[in-house]
């Protein structure tokens, strides 16, 4: 993320974001197969450093999540919010789930990419949204 005070970006971070806020979402893999995410330089699964960008698929599955009440400061206008792991196929993205009622969210549900942004710290934030 972008430190406010310097103006410095998180190199490939900020990368990822501006591209999924794009509409070009991507994720890391080697020639092996193995999918990770930004910033890498080395595949974690099998050390291989010839790493492509990949268009990463444009909807995931909830395969589990957790509902936040009691945030630390870094969240606390954003309370409650839940935050999930969604299976994108290759690399799994973990985020805050947007635009659905807590209590409708479940294992299974399909959703999109979506950058959103914390109303605690107007930092862009990973966002799941439904489809």
């Amino acid at each position: 993320m972008t430190d406010p005070e310097t103006g410095v970006q998180d190199a490939g971070f900020d990368d990822w974001l501006d591209a999924a806020e794009e509409g070009d979402a991507y994720y890391l893999e080697c020639a092996n197969g193995h999918g990770s995410l930004p910033p890498r330089r080395v595949c974690p699964d099998c050390g291989s450093t010839d790493l492509e960008e990949v268009p990463l698929p444009e909807t995931g599955v909830i395969e589990t999540f957790t509902v936040t009440h009691v945030p630390t400061p870094a969240f606390e206008e954003d309370a409650p919010y839940a935050t999930a792991v969604a299976d994108f196929g290759p690399v799994a993205l973990t985020g805050q789930v947007v635009g659905i009622d807590l209590d409708a969210i479940e294992t299974g549900l399909e959703v999109e990419l979506e950058i959103t942004v914390s109303e605690t710290t107007g930092e862009r934030v990973i966002g799941l949204s439904p489809i």
